[in-house]
């Protein structure tokens, strides 16, 4: 990445993917609106793009949450996003693993169900 900052817009689209920001792009209604410009802005502009850790690291913690807050449809589009940061089946594995320990073995059972139908897609 060059020292320009990149827009919530470029990280947004690089991590999830054209096909999803497309998605959400062409959905937005006058009450989705705001919350919309809100993700690209906040979620994708200031937190991801900050230097303290790089997008890897990000989809790794973020997976992990998305697990703790039973949050599948989330889980499984944010566990595409980690294979596209570079994120490896293994280290998938053991984040879950890490998660049944910390969220729960039902909340890590239910992920890892998320995870092989994510991996079966790929």
């Amino acid at each position: 990445m060059s020292d320009k900052k990149q827009s919530g817009m470029e990280v947004r689209r690089a991590v999830l993917g054209d096909a999803h920001v497309d998605r959400a792009e062409a959905s937005r209604t006058p009450l989705t609106d705001e919350f919309q410009d809100l993700i690209t802005r906040y979620v994708w502009g200031e937190i991801w793009t900050r230097p303290g850790l790089d997008r890897r690291t990000r989809s790794c913690i973020t997976v992990a949450m998305l697990v703790a807050l039973n949050r599948h449809e989330e889980l499984a589009l944010h566990m595409r996003a980690a294979i596209t940061n570079g994120v490896t089946v293994d280290e998938l594995k053991e984040i879950l693993l890490q998660t049944a320990v910390y969220c729960g073995v039902p909340a890590a059972n239910a992920a890892f169900g998320v995870a092989a139908k994510v991996l079966a897609e790929a």
